[in-house]
């Protein structure tokens, strides 16, 4: 009884809209009779409408779930719902005033699945309303985007997968640009073939019309077809004119953008700098996959180009101390250096950036753009641990003189940290997915910014006020700078446009007045008054992650003031959506950036948009901001420290650890150790098979794990708190009691769930989970049962039995590999026994017990 739609609009301008159903009704008591996608793009800015019509087709009411991915840079503007011709409009509040007013809850046993999948770049909320015995409902959500530009072109993708062929199915997407449509190509899985025909494409100027309308039957004919209807993607790729080099200019009600994109400018000779993590979390493909990237980079670079390549863990190696020109020597022993890069020790990114900025300061070169790119799969382990001293001497380093680009690999990495660095330093942070085409990522980022046109660029507005961000340090051939605002006393003809960079060596200006012979006819709403605040939200959002104190504060609201006039769901506002009598409200939530995905923790970088029932009396999977989609160490669990702050934990920041054993091999006794509670570890990471576990300590010593996520193959996730266990196979969320006896198989994943205890067998490993209960606390506790093979095998559970011996003195002492270890008799309780009976132990030091740091054991998110 699910139905859905997914639209997405990627970091560079990618849209994609989807309908999905989660399972397939057979018995049609059910029909999604009308479905409608009209997307509206005017100055690049996408508004899309999304209009799904369901009839209950049987004698008695049901319920009817209506789910929707979007782009996680999109806003969410209306949802309303229209059954029996009347109306429940959403409304957005201020996030904390939604949840005072709305008890959070989980979802009530498999049907509500509350909590879906999502994908990379894409954020799911789902909602659900009772619809009376023969009777229809009306679902109508609209979401906005300001396209980017990639490499020269807008992409906009729309995904259709309904899960039943649909009589009235139509995608309309309407484009008006002004300085005219360059091209405009139709591509995709939906546009091949037998489907090709149910395309129309009409493109006259500044216009052009795309229009989808495949027949019912035509729906279950096509390649990827069948009886659950289409299945694949539409593709529009355009482009617009550049007649001016200042670009365009345009205007409405007071209000005007300016897109700016020359390319009629000779390249710029770069400065590059690529750190690249080596430590021993980049074993096997991540490792693999860099080196191949990198290879292929290297091989793009320009002869006038100079470059530098610098290798990190525990300690800083560089291929040359100094940047050496792209020729194809340099080229030739740069590409052996990097065909040898091994992984193996800590993370210290602290001595790595530094060493980076400082080599770019050491070869200035006139008439040159000079940016770093650093590459991490994880946080800093050693060195300089804490993260705002990072921060400060990255910032000071760098000085405004160039950009950081922070590249985070895989789903362990700390992306808030990284973001905030790249913000701080004229960057950006992006996400790069553990998945086959991860080198394909890595080059795909490179080519943004392989050729620079234009550095220090001032985007100045004469009689303009409010305006959007108007200084950039660098613009790269095949992107587009887009500044609004608005026109003072709304008098064009004192408005004025300069824009001053400088290109090579040379200082160059552009200047323009908006035209007076071409009056603009907006849509009542303007969208271009749209397009600033939605402009400006973004980069106050942005701005925050910088801020602290008062200065924080004061960009929280003049945000949030936007948001909640515009109607925007954002971080800090939530949509509560009113539902007929008798049935409980709802509150969607819009979780921040570089969070992880709810529900199904998938490796994508897609956060959970979420319509959480205000339903009394039960907990919540709910996740707000901060919560664990960072699931920061243990400084961050406590209220009394500031938000924006991320330190590292210390065994001596908590005086009530929680202790662990570790077998013995040959010894009545196993050894013990006390580690702190609240935080995020490693407990398991096979490179060798993509497995990964990790888990959230809950906050009391008394008490195990609140939160335990299992990763397999970047599309198997399996999620297990203490109220629900979450089953995801990169498509379909499944949801299970914990209260249930079930056997639940799939090619790969076995999982058997029996009296509050779950077994888990993937491939050769098999894990066993137990919920506990223990003064009023429930929480979780794993035990492996057996040990994946292969070698590089980590983490906290995953440790083999440990051989000593005991050494004869005055103090007890054991020898472990040679190395003499006091330790004190104590004991410990066993939870990887279902009885869980109390124990005697070896008592050690904590980083005696794991041979390294904690830091090495702990992981940023889940």
């Amino acid at each position: 009884m699910m139905e859905g739609v997914t639209v997405r609009v990627g970091l560079l301008g990618l849209l994609l809209a989807c309908v999905t159903t989660a399972t397939t009704n057979k018995n049609r008591d059910w029909d999604i009779y009308s479905f409608h996608v009209n997307s509206t793009v005017t100055s690049r800015y996408a508004t899309t409408i999304i209009t799904s019509r369901v009839a209950n087709r049987i004698d008695q009411s049901q319920e009817i779930d209506f789910h929707v991915k979007i782009p996680k840079t999109a806003f969410i503007s209306k949802f309303k719902m229209t059954i029996e011709g009347q109306m429940y409009d959403g409304v957005v509040k201020q996030k904390e005033e939604a949840q005072q007013q709305y008890t959070q809850a989980v979802s009530r046993g498999q049907s509500a699945g509350i909590v879906s999948s999502v994908g990379r770049t894409l954020e799911e909320f789902k909602t659900s309303v009772t619809v009376a015995a023969l009777s229809k409902v009306t679902f109508e959500l609209t979401y906005e985007e300001l396209l980017k530009r990639r490499l020269g072109k807008y992409e906009l993708l729309i995904h259709a997968r309904p899960m039943q062929p649909v009589a009235d199915f139509k995608i309309d997407v309407y484009i008006n640009e002004r300085p005219g449509i360059n091209f405009l190509e139709i591509k995709g899985g939906l546009s091949t073939k037998e489907l090709a025909n149910a395309i129309t494409k009409t493109h006259a100027s500044s216009e052009a019309w795309v229009h989808f309308y495949p027949s019912k039957e035509l729906q279950s004919q096509c390649d990827s077809c069948g009886e659950q209807g289409l299945n694949g993607d539409l593709v529009i790729v355009y482009d617009v004119h550049r007649n001016t080099s200042m670009g365009e200019l345009k205007e409405s009600k007071g209000y005007f953008v300016h897109h700016f994109a020359p390319s009629d400018l000779p390249r710029i000779p770069k400065n590059v700098v690529f750190i690249i993590d080596r430590s021993g979390s980049m074993h096997g493909r991540k490792m693999e996959q860099t080196r191949e990237a990198l290879l292929k980079i290297l091989g793009d670079l320009v002869e006038d180009d100079h470059f530098g390549l610098i290798t990190f863990d525990n300690t800083v190696s560089t291929w040359k101390k100094e940047l050496l020109p792209a020729n194809q020597e340099n080229l030739e022993a740069a590409k052996r250096f990097a065909r040898h890069i091994r992984d193996g020790g800590a993370t210290d990114i602290n001595a790595a950036v530094l060493e980076g900025i400082a080599m770019l300061n050491r070869n200035p070169r006139e008439g040159s753009a000079s940016l770093l790119i650093l590459l991490t799969d994880g946080d800093p382990t050693t060195g300089e641990t804490n993260l705002e001293k990072i921060h400060k001497n990255v910032k000071e380093a760098i000085g405004k003189k160039f950009p950081l680009y922070c590249l985070g690999f895989g789903m362990d990495v700390n992306f808030d940290f990284l973001e905030k660095m790249a913000l701080e330093n004229s960057g950006v942070g992006r996400r790069i997915y553990e998945d086959s085409d991860a080198a394909l990522q890595l080059q795909g980022f490179y080519e943004e910014v392989a050729t620079p046109l234009l550095t220090d660029v001032q985007m100045v507005y004469v009689g303009g006020a409010n305006l959007t961000q108007t200084n950039f340090s660098q613009y790269y051939n095949g992107s587009e700078i887009v500044v609004s605002g608005q026109i003072t006393d709304n008098n064009i003809e004192t408005f004025t446009a300069e824009v001053i960079a400088i290109s090579r060596s040379n200082r160059v200006m552009y200047s323009e007045t908006i035209p007076m012979d071409k009056p603009i006819e907006a849509r009542p709403d303007s969208h271009i008054q749209r397009l600033w605040a939605y402009l400006t939200v973004k980069q106050l959002l942005d701005k925050e992650v910088q801020s602290s104190g008062k200065a924080k504060e004061k960009v929280k609201k003049e945000a949030l003031d936007l948001c909640l006039k515009y109607g925007f769901v954002t971080p800090l506002t939530s949509m509560v959506v009113t539902k007929p009598q008798g049935e409980t409200s709802q509150v969607a939530h819009k979780p921040k950036e570089g969070g992880k995905p709810s529900g199904s923790r998938q490796g994508f970088s897609g956060s959970s948009f979420q319509f959480m029932s205000g339903q009394a009396g039960y907990p919540s999977l709910l996740l707000d901001e901060g919560d664990s989609y960072s699931a920061y160490l243990i400084e961050e669990h406590q209220p009394t420290h500031s938000t924006e702050t991320t330190t590292r934990a210390t065994p001596t920041t908590v005086s009530t650890p929680l202790r662990f054993l570790l077998p013995a091999e040959g010894q009545a006794l196993p050894l013990c150790y006390d580690i702190p509670v609240a935080l995020s570890l490693r407990l398991l990471k096979d490179p060798n098979n993509e497995l990964s576990m990790n888990g959230q300590l809950g906050q009391s010593a008394s008490a195990g794990y609140q939160k335990i996520v299992i990763h397999y193959k970047n599309n198997q996730h399996i999620e297990l708190d203490t109220t629900v266990i979450t089953f995801n196979n990169g498509e379909d969320a499944t949801y299970f009691s914990w209260s249930l006896k079930i056997n639940h198989e799939t090619d790969s994943v076995s999982l058997i769930l029996r009296d509050k205890e779950v077994d888990i067998t993937i491939g050769s490993t098999r894990i066993i989970i137990m919920l506990y209960e223990r003064n009023g606390i429930k929480f979780l506790w794993p035990a492996l049962r057996q040990r994946p093979t292969g070698d590089n095998i980590m983490g906290i559970a995953a440790r083999p039995p440990v051989a000593y011996e005991e050494v004869q003195g005055t103090t007890m002492k054991l020898k472990i590999q040679d190395k003499e270890v006091e330790v004190s008799r104590d004991s410990a309780v066993d939870l990887s026994v279902r009885s869980a009976p109390t124990v005697a132990c070896w008592l050690m030091p904590l980083q005696s017990a794991l041979q390294g740091e904690l830091a090495d054991f702990t992981v940023a998110q889940l």
